[in-house]
């Protein structure tokens, strides 16, 4: 797909507002243990999850935000308009971890649980709190539940060169997907300070970012590689890989006599879906997702239109507040539901978290009104003087 001419602005696209609420949603759900409702998110059904979601979107958003502002005024402009989104991402993980490790702390402390500690990975901030907040600093220490921020830190950084072929969508793709490919090939990834790689190897990562760019390139108008046309034969495909995805969790997780009457390459390949280096069934599951939603649900109607959806709106519109105050939330909804576990806690505390996710939503599109002053009403025009009476 080619255009020659600027591309057009198309209104906001809801869907991909709702399902990025969906997704900071469902990542509060996973991140509390002991959460019913957690057997009931994505991941329990699905190859890929709300982090591939999350990912696919931000780049989606990326393509309107950055190179729709490198089309209207060049590419110096959209690089400091990305690197100022850097530097808040990187300001926002750092205070995230401060406040993160802070309730952390003094809970284990409160409660003589120094698991806590232990199982959060946040055992060096006791062993060698110096060390550890340089390290932090540096992007090489992530506790757990802190490593999403510094992937979209990472793939940011990547995008401000790549902006440069946002017009040559073919060598855009094929650099990303040969990087990609390299990457799951010879283990190369960024060291966190223990040795380790990154729990989320950001140069595996870029590939579904840049597939959720090409999505809103084609959206926009602009030269890109978007999804396919609507074809019979490729909705059944994609129903194809969501199906197996389905039948290989269903087997692994909730029906193990299914899952011993797997054939053996079924079973070795269910099993080493992995999700460092983003294996190709979780692409191909959040690819098929993407390519069903992007034909059969409609940007306009009933379905994205609802009361239900505009919470959900609100949340993927305020992505960066919702998901560092849900990374708090989730530790919060553990505490809670470790003292009392009964279902009439856990209908109390995942409505409460729901309901403080669409609180911080609502502040945050309360506040853009203050954001952008209204425009000043023009000056009226000067009146000329009354001519004097004659005497």
């Amino acid at each position: 797909m080619s255009s020659s001419a600027t591309p057009s602005r198309p209104a906001r696209d809801t869907r991909a507002d709702i399902c990025r609420g969906l997704a900071l949603w469902m990542i509060v759900i996973n991140h509390t243990p002991g959460n019913w409702l957690g057997d009931w998110t994505l991941r329990n059904f699905s190859f890929s999850d709300a982090t591939e979601a999350f990912v696919l979107l931000a780049g989606y958003a990326a393509a309107f935000a950055y190179a729709g502002q490198a089309d209207r005024q060049g590419f110096l402009p959209a690089a400091a308009a990305l690197v100022r989104r850097v530097a808040k991402l990187y300001v926002a993980h750092i205070f995230l971890l401060v406040v993160f490790t802070a309730q952390v702390g003094y809970s284990a402390a409160a409660l003589d649980r120094a698991a806590f500690l232990d199982e959060l990975a946040l055992d060096p901030f006791a062993e060698d709190p110096y060390r550890a907040l340089l390290e932090a600093l540096l992007l090489r220490f992530q506790p757990h539940f802190l490593d999403i921020l510094p992937l979209y830190i990472v793939l940011l950084s990547l995008f401000i060169p790549a902006l440069l072929l946002r017009n040559h969508p073919w060598w855009l793709m094929g650099l990303s997907v040969g990087l990609w490919l390299g990457a799951r090939a010879t283990g190369l990834t960024p060291l966190t300070w223990q040795g380790e790689g990154w729990f989320f190897n950001p140069l595996a990562w870029q590939v579904l970012f840049f597939c959720g760019f090409q999505m809103g390139q084609a959206v926009r108008g602009a030269p890109s590689v978007g999804l396919p046309p609507r074809r019979l034969w490729l909705t059944a495909a994609a129903g194809l890989v969501l199906g197996l995805g389905l039948l290989g969790m269903l087997a692994s997780l909730h029906l193990p006599a299914l899952g011993e009457r797997l054939p053996e390459w079924l079973a070795e390949l269910i099993a080493g879906v992995d999700k460092a280096s983003l294996h190709p069934w979780r692409l191909l599951s959040i690819l098929a997702m993407a390519y069903l939603i992007g034909h059969y649900v409609p940007r306009e109607g009933r379905l994205v239109s609802g009361w239900w959806a505009r919470p959900f709106r609100d949340m993927g519109r305020h992505s960066l507040p919702v998901f560092c105050f849900g990374i708090l939330l989730s530790f919060l909804a553990r505490v809670m539901l470790e003292l009392d576990d009964r279902w009439a806690m856990q209908v109390v505390v995942n409505l409460f978290c729901l309901a403080a996710l669409i609180a911080v939503a609502w502040i945050g599109e309360w506040n853009k009104g203050f954001e952008r002053p209204a425009a000043l009403p023009a000056p009226a025009e000067p009146r000329l003087p009354r001519a004097l009476p004659h005497a």
